[in-house]
This record gives C-alpha cells, structure tokens and sequence, in this order.
C-alpha cells in the first residue's frame, strides 16, 4: 500500500512548504482523520525527511474537514483481530509519536474540531498546540472497554495527574478553554483567528537561530527526566556549549549594539 494513500488511493496526508514552515495536513476527512495504518507510514515518511531538512524551521500539523483527529482507525482495527497486528500498531504510532519529539524542528498542533484518543495524544505530543474555540478533547477509548493506555503517556506529561486521571478514567470531552486552562494547549482563539494565531507563532519561531532553537528543544525534553542536580547540570552544560556558536556569539553582539542579530544558521 502506498503510505500516502488508502485503500482508495486517495492521499491521506498533504504536505505544503512556505517560509521556512512545513504544514502537514490530515486528509481523511469523511473518517475524521483517523489514524489509519497508511496515514501513519505518510505522517512518518514525511517528518522523517522534514527532520532531516534544515530549511525547515517549524512544522505545523493540522487536520481537514471538520475533525482534527478521532484517533486511531477503529474499522481497520476490528478487521485484524490478532495480537500481533496490535502490537505492530502501536508500536509504529508509538514511533511516529517519539519523531515528533525528538526531531529539531519545534511541532505546532493546529486543532478544530475534536481531538480524540490518539488524537488528543497528538495533540500533547506536539511541542505546542493552538486551538479554536470549537475544538474538543477527550481520551474516551474507556467507553469502548479500551483504555487509552499509549495517550495517557503524552497527556500525563501535558496536564496534572488529577486532571490526566480525570480524563482518561471518564472519556469526557473537555472543550478548548478547560483544555487551555489544564495545559493541554497553549492558545484558543476564535475559528476564523486560528490560522493567523499558528502563523504568528511559527514566524516569531522562524525568526530565531536554527541551532539553538533544535539545541534548546533536545536539551528540554532531556532535563525532563533528570532530577534536579542532574538538570541544572545539564543545562549548564548546554548553555556553554550554546555560548560557544557563532550565532550566540553574534546574538550578544545585536543586542549591546542595539540591532537585528543576522544568523548564520538560518
């Protein structure tokens, strides 16, 4: 199977470039862009070859249709009922998942609609997330006598354990501004706003040197698990290191001489 195309051979996931910012689309609107096995292999293809491109600077991720995401692709799996399948499921979401981490490039959620399951997992996987006013929320699988086990790693690392164990043991959908006030995203503005709130966020990212914003996000997510003497260690380390770039160097300069930094890492 083509991993950019079902079973009907339509694309399922589109990717546009401009500015320094790659957009990656859901493109299964009529199943709510559910995360089918073949939007899966396109959604890693593409950010695997977008981490490996250093004239991308942001990625934004969002959805056609009225759905951002209903998580992951329930007729395709009920149709493979061995443990096996499951297992190799997961684990490639899983992956899919930790790329988006662990590449350099910061990720930015662009949600409507709803965010469900592994797509609310989504949703806290990316480094930020803006939302509409319409979007919606909810690890629900526990109503289908499935527990969003695989969400619940992103959504505990995003929100409260209370709020996490809120959501995960009732399925309740949460609107945008309780999202917002729990953490799970950073902005909610209206539908007809949310475009020019994403892009304002990727520009001002955009604007920024290219080796500290990807050093800055792997030493983030690194000192995330490490006790505190081991973080600030850590981060210490980091920032020398950072002190050393030629970008640094010139930042620190644009500022005493009162002007516009000109990155050499763009």
């Amino acid at each position: 199977m083509d991993g950019n195309a079902d079973l009907t051979n339509e694309p399922v996931l589109q990717r546009d470039d401009a500015d320094g910012i790659a957009t990656l689309t859901l493109d299964r609107p009529k199943s709510f862009n559910a995360l089918s096995e073949a939007l899966l292999d396109a959604l890693q293809t593409e950010l695997d070859a977008i981490a490996a491109d250093e004239s991308i600077r942001v990625v934004v991720l969002a959805a056609a249709g009225k759905a951002f995401c209903a998580g992951h692709d329930l007729k395709e799996m009920r149709a493979n009922p061995l443990k096996t399948y499951y297992e190799d499921l997961f684990a490639r979401c899983s992956r899919m998942m930790r790329t988006i981490v662990a590449m350099p490039q910061p990720v930015i959620a662009r949600v409507h609609g709803i965010a469900a399951a592994a797509g609310c997992q989504l949703v806290a996987t990316c480094d930020l997330a803006l939302a509409s006013t319409d979007a919606q929320f909810a690890t629900n699988g526990i109503s289908n006598g499935l527990f969003c086990s695989t969400p619940s790693v992103a959504l505990s690392r995003n929100v409260s354990r209370k709020h996490a164990f809120e959501m995960l043991f009732t399925g309740d959908i949460v609107d945008a501004q309780n999202a917002y006030r729990m953490g799970l995203v950073n902005h909610v503005v209206s539908p007809g706003d949310l475009d020019r709130a994403v892009d304002y966020i990727a520009g001002r990212i955009v604007e920024k040197s290219r080796v500290t914003v990807a050093s800055g996000k792997a030493m983030f997510y690194r000192q995330l698990g490490l006790d505190l003497g081991s973080a600030y260690e850590f981060a210490a380390d980091n920032m020398a290191c950072d002190m050393m770039t030629d970008d640094a160097g010139e930042g620190i300069d644009a500022f005493l001489e009162k002007r516009a930094p000109e990155w050499k890492h763009r």
